[in-house]
């Protein structure tokens, strides 16, 4: 009698793994009382930004962007609603908690830089290592491999005074990351500079985004907000449409 072989197992069908909600609102409002007249800043605002996905906020002055931006990097805090990162809801957590998340999971970029002028390059980016409690050791190691990404190895000693604005906001860059944060927040981190560097900087995050960052933009240029795989328009404290634009080559793009 012949041993009969088995045929190949049936192929399971297997949908592509879909990535999770990093960040997740929902009903999100916030209220400032400025004298006896409440400003509605956030207007009922229901967002998902899955991992790695790079996002783009634009609209006019006052539409909300900077207010959710804050509110993404736990800077502020809902009126109403619930905001949960990468799961946890940061309703009702102590400021040492909010603290300890700005710490690990995000990065920050702004217009203005808002580096240490005393300071040199090396020792703005060593900043969060320091608050981290990492070792002297592994810094120097961390600054050094940050600002060479960064394309900035020479300039470990000079002020910010001594630095170009795109070299400013490099470093900049490289202190927001040294901490390797799965989310960078940038509000307009082009808008003080000249076409060229930005587009420098523009292809800086673009890169970190192919890395696997997960990248949220404000910015008021529809060609900046272009290169963004969702392009989220706000008005008045409300998100008011969603476009999935295709990137423009870089020389089309302005600061």
């Amino acid at each position: 009698m012949s041993a009969t072989l088995p045929g190949p197992a049936p192929r399971e069908s297997r949908a592509a793994p879909v990535a999770a909600d990093l960040i997740r609102l929902d009903d999100v409002s916030r209220v400032y009382q400025v004298g006896t007249t409440q400003v509605r800043a956030l207007d009922h605002v229901s967002l998902r930004i899955r991992a790695g996905e790079f996002v783009a906020l634009m609209g006019p002055s006052g539409s909300g962007k900077s207010t959710l931006l804050n509110i993404l990097g736990c800077l502020d805090v809902p009126t109403s609603g619930t905001y949960a990162l990468d799961g946890e809801s940061v309703q009702g957590l102590s400021e040492d908690r909010l603290a300890d998340i700005r710490q690990r999971k995000i990065g920050f970029v702004f217009q203005s830089y808002h580096l240490v002028p005393r300071m040199t390059a090396g020792r703005n980016v060593e900043l969060p290592l320091i608050l981290a409690g990492v070792d002297a050791a592994r810094r120097r190691d961390q600054v050094s491999a940050a600002l060479a990404a960064m394309g900035l190895e020479g300039r470990r000693d000079h002020r910010p005074d001594q630095l170009s604005g795109g070299e400013r906001q490099r470093v900049a860059i490289a202190r927001a990351m040294v901490l390797e944060p799965r989310i960078l927040l940038a509000d307009e981190p082009t808008g003080n500079l000249d076409t060229r560097t930005g587009n420098e900087i523009l292809e800086v995050l673009d890169r970190l985004h192919r890395q696997g960052l997960t990248l949220v933009l404000v910015t008021h240029d529809p060609r900046i907000g272009a290169r963004a795989e969702r392009l989220l328009g706000m008005t008045d404290g409300r998100l008011t449409s969603e476009t999935r634009p295709s990137a423009p080559r870089p020389e089309e793009v302005s600061s």
